[in-house]
């Protein structure tokens, strides 16, 4: 299916997105746009969207599935526009969204489908899953001046670290958390304030009134929460090149940073189990 706009999907997608989980693909370039799509339908969404300027040129041989979107990824808003039209398309649906070049990662997802997650997480009682950014790189620059390398990518191990979540009066927020780490922290010189975090509500139920915010957070505070009031629950990751791509596009850090690679990086597995090891993601009571 291909809609030439958010509202032909709007005014003709909800047959589609009757059915979730749902998969949503912003594409910003075109690196890895093929592994990325390949990577969700794989794990098991029912339909995955994929929003992309009209003059982009996606691959002829994509799954049925696979559904395009002719927009403008890159428009201020763009995340927020868009995951709030899915939301009025796809009522009681689960909805994943990233980039292109960026990766899901739950526990066991090599084994387990997303739908048999979102059907544990509804016995659960939950209806958003938190998912971290794990920066992916490649070792070295000049070889790979883009920062992208699948098969040889990196991430770091360490320099993890959470802070309380306040709001607009001082108050903290109870069971949220701004995470920060990877190459964000590393480099935080290069990166605006507001894109430091690594913590997104990216896998989430769609309930009624609900909206995406401008800062990627939900107008419902459970949506934003690391686990409910009584036990932990799963977290998820995604595995993400996207700031080392934008670390190599800009001019002024392209110049300024040699290499990624330090003495904490890691070679990435493109295993769950390697991400709970370093307790970056967590099964909760899913075993």
């Amino acid at each position: 299916m291909h809609y030439s706009d958010l509202q032909s999907m709007i005014s003709e997608g909800k047959p589609v997105l009757s059915k979730g989980p749902i998969a949503i693909i912003l594409i910003e370039d075109g690196i890895e746009v093929e592994s990325t799509i390949a990577h969700h339908v794989g794990l098991g969404f029912q339909h995955v969207l994929v929003f992309c300027a009209a003059d982009f040129g996606l691959p002829d041989n994509l799954p049925k599935n696979v559904h395009r979107v002719d927009f403008d990824v890159t428009a201020d808003g763009a995340l927020q526009a868009i995951n709030n039209a899915v939301i009025k398309c796809a009522a009681n649906q689960w909805v994943y969204y990233c980039y292109n070049a960026e990766y899901l990662v739950f526990p066991f997802c090599e084994t387990r489908s997303i739908g048999e997650l979102v059907a544990f997480m509804a016995e659960e009682r939950r209806d958003c899953i938190q998912t971290y950014t794990v920066d992916l790189y490649a070792r070295d620059l000049e070889e790979t001046p883009s920062a992208v390398d699948r098969e040889d990518a990196y991430f770091d191990s360490t320099g993890y670290f959470a802070l309380a979540r306040e709001d607009a009066l001082g108050q903290t927020l109870e069971r949220q958390l701004n995470i920060y780490g990877g190459l964000r922290w590393r480099f935080e010189e290069h990166i605006a304030i507001p894109r430091q975090r690594l913590d997104r509500s990216s896998l989430y139920r769609v309930i009624p009134g609900l909206k995406m915010l401008p800062d990627g957070g939900f107008s419902e505070y459970e949506h934003n929460t690391i686990s409910c009031p009584w036990h932990n629950n799963i977290t998820a990751a995604t595995a993400s090149f996207r700031t080392a791509k934008a670390l190599r596009r800009n001019p002024g850090s392209r110049h300024d940073i040699a290499s990624f690679h330090w003495e904490n990086s890691e070679k990435f597995q493109w295993h769950s189990q390697q991400l709970m090891d370093w307790g970056i993601i967590e099964p909760g009571q899913w075993f």
